[in-house]
């Protein structure tokens, strides 16, 4: 017997610390590739301007002689300008028939070379400079910085390259946004630890709220007590008139009850008294009629009652007492009939009142020792939790199963038994109503009667009624 809330529950923790993990990394994401992008453009620039810083050094340091040949030595204060292959280079090309010079170049090239791409393909720039990105004979990726320089009077041209190995730039590149990312990896993870226990602290006071309507649902209070947030005071004050509303809804209609069978009772009773005055058959049609009266003022009253009181959370019954006290008045009334009882676990609470209990269980074993031979066994268990109930904490239940030795019914007169003033043996005292009663009260509290064939030959009663968890964690 489970009620099934459609999507599964829903956490409002989950939620907030879902949407704020989310949107963190989502943040932290973003920053890396930002800061990656603006680091990345930086350092292209730094390496631009270092090879440029380089470019006119060695224009500085290189002219021409009384033989029209190049001449100078630059330094450039870097070592890898002297080391072979290692993608750092300088390159002086004399340019036009008229100077006749041999080129000049770096240690660091040794007999290699620099794939050079032509003007029309990557122009001079305002400034008469040029960038490009190629790769040398020894498999550096290198960047490229050349102008065009007009060394003498005569217009004796050279064109001038400092290469630089790109290789360097990428390596210090990655190396940064590895160590950006580590630091935003772990700056996020502390960021959504820090998150977690504040949203969890946060919510704390929702947390309270939810336990102390389960205490209150579990009769250990009666109203939302404690000091909460501005936020969720009103949500409480609210909760606590709703339960004082209902309270005084409860008993004013457990009032207005009682005044109507206290009206009720003498007129019935009345009638009862002149119909044995009569004379039959009339003294038996008005007996039979007022009891069938009484019968059905009182089942509704008893649901007017429970529609009343099915509102209230506070509805609670523990089952040992009453089903151990209703054992001992039925072997006081039927000495020759065992009545043993189970009850798993000892502590069983009922979610219904505790007159409503007494009168569906009364009921059962009322008719169970009317055909019993021997034994009435009354058993009461907690129903397996069912986890495709969203709400299985609070909608426990409880099996409670009255059956006899008695020769049973079978399928067709389940049924008719369970019709209002229906009787099947006419031969036992009653007015067909117990059943009938026990289904209608029963079905008040959401619970379900069942009658099959027991074990034992007889008839089986099993009433499935809501349980109340003892203790609320």
């Amino acid at each position: 017997m489970a009620i099934k809330t459609p999507g599964g529950a829903r956490s409002l923790t989950f939620r907030v610390l879902l949407l704020a993990s989310l949107w963190s990394a989502v943040a932290l994401v973003v920053i890396a590739l930002v800061i990656s992008t603006l680091y990345r453009r930086s350092a292209e620039a730094s390496f631009q301007d270092l090879l440029r810083a380089q470019l006119y050094n060695v224009i500085n340091s290189v002219s021409t002689d009384e033989n029209f040949q190049l001449t100078g030595s630059p330094q450039l204060g870097d070592l890898r300008f002297s080391q072979p292959q290692t993608g750092w280079y300088w390159i002086v090309e004399p340019i036009g028939d008229n100077f006749p010079s041999e080129p000049m170049s770096s240690t660091s090239l040794g007999y290699g070379s620099i794939p050079i791409p032509d003007t029309e393909t990557i122009p001079f720039d305002t400034r008469y400079e040029r960038y490009y990105t190629t790769e040398d004979t020894f498999g550096n990726k290198v960047e490229v910085v050349e102008t065009e320089v007009v060394l003498d009077q005569e217009g004796r041209t050279a064109r001038f390259r400092i290469v630089g190995n790109r290789n360097v730039l990428e390596d210090d590149i990655r190396a940064f946004s590895r160590n950006l990312y580590l630091a935003l990896a772990g700056f996020g993870f502390g960021s959504l630890c820090l998150n977690a226990i504040a949203i969890l602290i946060g919510l704390r006071p929702l947390d309270h709220v939810r336990k102390s309507l389960e205490q209150i649902r579990a009769g250990q209070a009666e109203r939302l007590a404690g000091i909460f947030p501005r936020e969720i005071q009103p949500l409480a004050s609210e909760v606590n008139a709703l339960i004082d509303s209902n309270r005084r809804i409860i008993e004013r209609a457990r009032m207005q009850v009682g005044n109507l069978a206290h009206s009720l009772k003498t007129p019935i009773a009345v009638l009862l008294n002149e119909a044995r005055v009569l004379l039959p058959p009339h003294s038996e049609l008005v007996r039979t009629q007022a009891e069938a009266m009484q019968g059905q003022v009182q089942s509704y009253l008893n649901r007017a009652r429970i529609a009343a009181q099915r509102e209230s959370v506070l509805a609670r019954t523990e089952a040992a007492p009453v089903l151990q006290r209703l054992a001992r008045v039925m072997r006081r009334l039927n000495a020759d009939i065992e009545f043993p009882v189970t009850i798993e676990p000892e502590d069983l609470m009922v979610a219904m009142e505790q007159q409503d209990m007494e009168e569906v269980v009364g009921n059962l074993l009322e008719n169970a020792a009317r055909y019993a031979r021997s034994t009435v066994t009354i058993r009461a268990i907690l129903a397996p939790d069912d986890q495709t109930d969203a709400d299985a904490q609070r909608r426990r239940w409880v099996v409670v199963e009255v059956e006899d030795d008695g020769p049973g019914l079978e399928p067709d007169q389940i049924q008719e038994a369970l019709k209002r003033g229906h009787r099947l043996d006419e031969s036992k005292p009653g007015t067909g109503l117990g059943l009938s009663i026990v289904r209608e009260i029963t079905s008040e509290y959401q619970g379900t009667l069942t009658l099959a064939r027991g074990s034992m030959g007889g008839l089986l009663a099993r009433l499935v009624l809501p349980a109340v968890a003892k203790d609320v964690a």
